[in-house]
């Protein structure tokens, strides 16, 4: 699998605050891949790195390029969207097309055209009389009319409702990618978008906490749920983590076989969502 971006011991500090501390991953071409985080967690701070908007110590090549020298040529294969769409509120929809046609040699209007059909976004309406939702459908519209290599969003649907959650993730699927281009995006609503990921990479305070494909997660990882009267038994196998739920209890497991834990109780592979609440409660204590 051909590395589209290849960390190695990625650092930044602000100050006495060690941002990353010693990160290393490696992003697939082809794949979908969360970077998950809670707040602080380093998440923006690593984009911002592999955008080139920021130094930083260690190794760090995206698309064979080293960000920090060569951020023209890497420009021309990468698309950004961060959390706040920063579109000017005086400008009108098709200034922006115009606009993009005019400084990304890699901006095809027509494509842009055709996503925004899809939707009730008027050519001369201004940013400022379109809602929040809108507004980041144009965002996407324009985004996904470049011809990039890497897509990197940053709590794209951030403060959207709903619909137009699902509407801006049917968009991306649909209508953008494909097996030749790559996403990386950090988001807060894993439960909502866990599904589109071929792989995750969790992050808490500066380290990665796990890397891996999401069919390697149901290898690696059980989650029993079980009664209160078995739950000492499941202990003897040591669980990195439970909880309990409607009074009984329910425990997450790293190497254990279906055949050690099935005979205790209800066994399933864990939800992205649940995996990193375990893995961050877990970190978070050592």
């Amino acid at each position: 699998m051909t590395a589209v971006i290849e960390a190695r011991g990625l650092s930044k500090s602000f100050g006495a605050t060690r941002a990353l501390e010693a990160v290393s991953f490696s992003v697939g071409s082809g794949r979908i891949v969360g970077l998950i985080g809670p707040n602080g967690a380093g998440k923006t701070t690593a984009l911002k790195a592999i955008l080139g908007l920021t130094p930083f110590d260690g190794e760090l090549r995206v698309l064979g390029l080293d960000p920090r020298t060569q951020r023209d040529a890497l420009m021309r294969e990468v698309c950004f969207m961060a959390d706040v769409a920063v579109l000017p509120r005086w400008l009108r929809v098709n200034q922006a097309l115009e606009f993009c046609s005019g400084v990304h040699p890699r901006f095809d209007r027509s494509v842009a055209e055709g996503i925004l059909r899809k939707t009730e976004i008027r050519m001369a309406s201004r940013v400022r009389e379109l809602s929040k939702g809108m507004v980041t459908q144009l965002h996407l519209a324009l985004i996904m009319a470049i011809d990039a290599r890497l897509l990197v969003l940053d709590e794209p649907t951030l403060g959207l409702d709903l619909l137009y959650r699902r509407r801006f993730y049917d968009t991306l699927l649909n209508d953008y990618f494909d097996k030749a281009r790559t996403i990386l995006l950090t988001t807060h609503q894993v439960e909502e978008v866990e599904n589109l990921f071929t792989d995750v990479i969790f992050i808490n305070r500066g380290r990665v906490v796990l890397e891996s494909s999401v069919e390697d997660l149901s290898n690696r990882y059980q989650q029993l749920t079980l009664a209160g009267e078995q739950a000492a038994r499941a202990r003897a196998l040591h669980p990195f983590y439970e909880r309990e739920v409607f009074g009984r209890v329910a425990m997450l497991f790293e190497g254990r076989t279906a055949a050690e834990l099935k005979p205790l109780g209800e066994l399933r592979t864990p939800s992205i969502a649940d995996l990193f609440v375990a893995k961050m409660q877990g970190s978070a204590s050592t």
